[in-house]
């Protein structure tokens, strides 16, 4: 398949590149306007109890939607409850609530419902808070709070007047991650061409892997517009596409010119070289793409939006991506040809300096192989100090916790956050953590007054409200609330009751009472549920628990399956599932260190003790695929090696060694412009989108430089020979299915040799007239050669 793709592009690689241009230029008309389509919510389990009793409290009574808080400060010494000017104000903005269609009722004040003053007056009794539900869910509500907040918040009569609320927190996160979006952008891409710049020397050849990821960016726009048009997408998808987009095109093309220009130093001619490069790095490329796609295709056996967003996110971009560069690089290496090396930084520098061209050297004589070498000459020492080092960065993964976004993702200067800290610390109780109970059955008055006083027995509630009166310590204190109950056409009646509570929602202490309060027994006949953010936190938690066991197998049966199917060894893929675990414990240990408990400062975000639930996991899926991304990368190079040799102990060394040396620098400087793109990430102003590019930036740069470079090779050396192993049924089956080598790497009959006999290299670059036993006793001479500490790379 590669290779007729290649025929085909290098056929007529301008007429390719025109529609490649029809359609960049299609998708950037319908993708630009992608983040209106999309959602700022998701992150609950829709088919949890709180959602279920979310969606009941919306459609029977018009109630429960994303809450919109209005703070109102008065000079010192004001009492907001009794003062004239300040209870005209408040009376005021209740009008103009109530006169707005998408605001839901109750509105709750002071004025209107004295009973709730411990949680909507301050302590000093300056200030005072307006309380209403807003209509249309994480699409519109949002919005809604945009307009309410711009028409409202000010001053009146002395009094200042700001907003909070779920519902201009999703607002507010919106916007800045638009913000954040176009900062990354405007970091990642001009600092990759520059490092692209270095890795390639020419200016031209840089700005390759530039166009192909804007590529592949703007066409996976057009793509999440399509998907956020049928379906729910979160807006976070923007940024995982403009990332990935942007990471998997620099290393897709990165490793295809490589190699492109490895074809053309063995002296073949550029459409031949193509062909090869198509046929070996390619097919790197593509059984990448594969990889990665379904570690991320995973995340749609969450039941949540988010985390189902980054699958759809995910696919679109790595299938773009993969593409991209197996159409739009060859296309634009057979147009450019030579023009590929123009602008050349390097040799300009050279001429000025009046410095010779640098001789080419045997792969043998490089600083990554030697480096290579003196890791498999110590490899215990090494595998044994690296993991031990990998486990102490972990430990603190351990302490792990799982938590509901809130105000909080926001920086300490958003309206949003200030509002909501500010009714944290001088507020008795916290509207934003009340409770609605859902009670269904029969109609028995009796009943439903003896549960809801019931419930207001639980430790940290302060009151229970409902159609049978407000119920503080298990006595009636207060009116009934009539509009809330309904009754259904066969009798049966549902109810409802607000539990105030003085416990943090997102606390420990809010998790337990929330358990105390499902644990009171209902009458008989009647059933209960709970929704709120407490609710809705420990049943997302509960959700992902629960999917995240099916979410790791699917990754680990299919990254096995197809490392067997690219290695023929089952030793391998489990080598590569142990790693990489291994690898990312680290990386969570630092975020739990970081982003839970706060050291150095959060990096600058609000520590809550806990990290957002699903950020965790959509790290774990796409840095597992990444990982893998890269373990292609080497294994590819280091099996073409063994391919090619007697199969001896000493052969696996120096397949190993050859491989590495190969792929080293490319991989190095892959992960460096990937940490790049995702360091642009970790800008973000949003604490969880900067957690994740900062956990993806580590996760990255481990992988490539520790794992990679030191315990991959030091765990092939000691595993020798069994690190091709698999069972003789696996074996045939491998035989039969499994990826192997094409005759001279898929090359039309008689173009297989042309311009390698004067030269004397194989496609790989490899001397040819190396015999086999003067290659195992050259690998088994570099292996045993000591060398007290490691050289220097070149």
């Amino acid at each position: 398949m590669l290779t007729r793709i290649a025929q085909l592009v290098t056929a007529a690689p301008k007429r390719v590149l025109a529609v490649v241009f029809l359609v960049l230029v299609g998708a950037g008309i319908y993708g630009a306007s992608a983040s209106q389509y999309l959602l700022s919510g998701g992150y609950e389990d829709p088919h949890s109890e709180a959602a279920t009793a979310a969606q009941v409290v919306d459609e029977t009574f018009d109630r429960g939607g994303l809450q919109i808080v209005f703070k109102l400060d008065a000079p010192p010494g004001t009492d907001m409850a009794t003062d004239p000017v300040g209870m005209r104000t408040g009376r005021e903005i209740i009008a103009e609530l109530e006169a707005n269609p998408n605001v839901q009722r109750p509105i709750l004040s002071v004025w209107q419902q004295p009973a709730l003053a411990s949680s909507l007056l301050s302590e000093d009794r300056t200030s005072a808070l307006i309380v209403a539900t807003l209509s249309g869910g994480d699409n519109d509500a949002p919005r809604h709070a945009e307009e309410l907040e711009g028409q409202i918040v000010g001053e009146r009569n002395g009094i200042t007047i700001r907003a909070g609320g779920q519902a201009l927190v999703f607002q507010q996160v919106n916007e800045q991650t638009s913000r954040d979006l176009a900062i990354a952008e405007g970091i990642a891409i001009p600092i990759s061409f520059l490092v692209l710049i270095v890795v390639f020397g020419g200016v031209v050849a840089a700005a390759l892997p530039i166009a192909v990821g804007v590529f592949a960016i703007v066409v996976t726009f057009a793509v999440l517009r399509l998907i956020g048009s049928v379906t729910d997408v979160s807006i976070f998808a923007l940024n995982l596409t403009t990332a990935m987009g942007l990471a998997l095109a620099i290393d897709y093309t990165l490793l295809l010119v490589t190699r492109y220009r490895e074809e053309l130093a063995s002296g073949r001619e550029r459409r031949q070289a193509i062909l090869v490069m198509m046929n070996t790095a390619g097919r790197t490329v593509a059984f990448s793409a594969v990889t990665v796609a379904l570690s991320l295709s995973a995340l749609a056996i969450f039941p949540m939006y988010f985390l189902r967003s980054f699958a759809y996110a995910g696919l679109g971009v790595v299938i773009v991506a993969v593409l991209a560069a197996l159409v739009v690089t060859p296309a634009l290496l057979m147009v450019l040809g030579p023009r590929i090396d123009a602008l050349d930084v390097r040799r300009a520098i050279r001429r000025v300096r009046g410095r010779p061209e640098p001789a080419s050297l045997p792969i043998e004589e490089s600083g990554w192989y030697r480096f290579v070498q003196w890791v498999l000459r110590h490899a215990a020492p090494v595998g044994a100090g690296v993991i031990i080092v990998l486990l102490v960065l972990g430990a603190p993964f351990l302490s792990i916790r799982f938590g509901f976004p809130d105000d909080r993702v926001l920086p300490s200067s958003a309206s949003a956050h200030e509002v909501q800290q500010e009714i944290r610390d001088g507020f008795t109780d916290d509207l934003s953590g009340t409770l609605t109970g859902v009670v269904v059955g029969p109609a028995d008055p009796a009943a439903r007054a003896e549960y809801a006083a019931a419930l207001s027995r639980v430790d940290g509630v302060t009151s229970v409200s409902g159609a049978s009166g407000t119920f503080v310590d298990g006595a009636a204190r207060g009116p009934a609330d009539p509009a809330g109950t309904h009754t259904a056409g066969d009798g049966t009646v549902t109810g409802l009751l607000s539990i105030s509570t003085e416990v943090e929602p997102l606390s420990d202490a809010g998790s337990d009472q929330l358990d105390t309060l499902r644990a009171v027994p209902t009458p008989p006949g009647l059933a209960a549920s709970f929704t709120g953010l407490a609710a809705l936190n420990a049943d997302t938690v509960d959700s992902i628990y629960a999917h995240l066991p099916w979410v790791l197998a699917v990754i680990a049966i299919a990254t096995f399956i197809l490392l067997f199917l690219f290695t023929g060894s089952v030793v391998l893929p489990l080598k590569a599932l142990v790693l990489n675990v291994l690898s990312l414990s680290a990386t969570f240990g630092a975020m739990v260190w970081f982003f839970q408990e706060g050291h150095l400062g959060g990096l600058g975000t609000t520590a809550t003790g806990y990290l957002v639930a699903t950020m965790p996991v959509l790290m774990f899926c796409i840095a597992f695929g990444l990982s893998m991304d890269y373990e292609v990368f080497l294994l590819g190079r280091v099996r073409e090696e063994w391919l090619a040799s007697d199969r001896s102990r000493a052969a696996n060394d120096h397949a190993v060694a050859v491989g590495l040396a190969r792929t080293g620098r490319v991989v190095t400087a892959a992960a460096l412009l990937m940490s790049i793109v995702f360091a642009g990430i970790a800008a973000s102003q949003v604490s969880f989108m900067r957690m994740f590019g900062v956990g993806l930036t580590l996760a990255v740069l481990m992988d490539a430089t520790v794992i990679r470079m030191l315990l991959v090779p030091a765990f092939m050396r000691l595993a020798g020979r069994a690190n091709w192993w698999a069972p003789a049924p696996l074996r045939a089956l491998h035989d039969r299915i499994g990826l192997s080598e094409e005759g001279d790497h898929g090359l039309p009959a008689g173009t297989g040799t042309t311009g390698t006999a004067a030269t004397g290299t194989t496609a790989t670059g490899t001397t040819a007239t190396t015999t086999k036993t003067e290659k195992q006793e050259s690998s088994e001479h570099d292996v045993e050669t000591p060398d007290a500490v490691p050289p220097r790379l070149g």
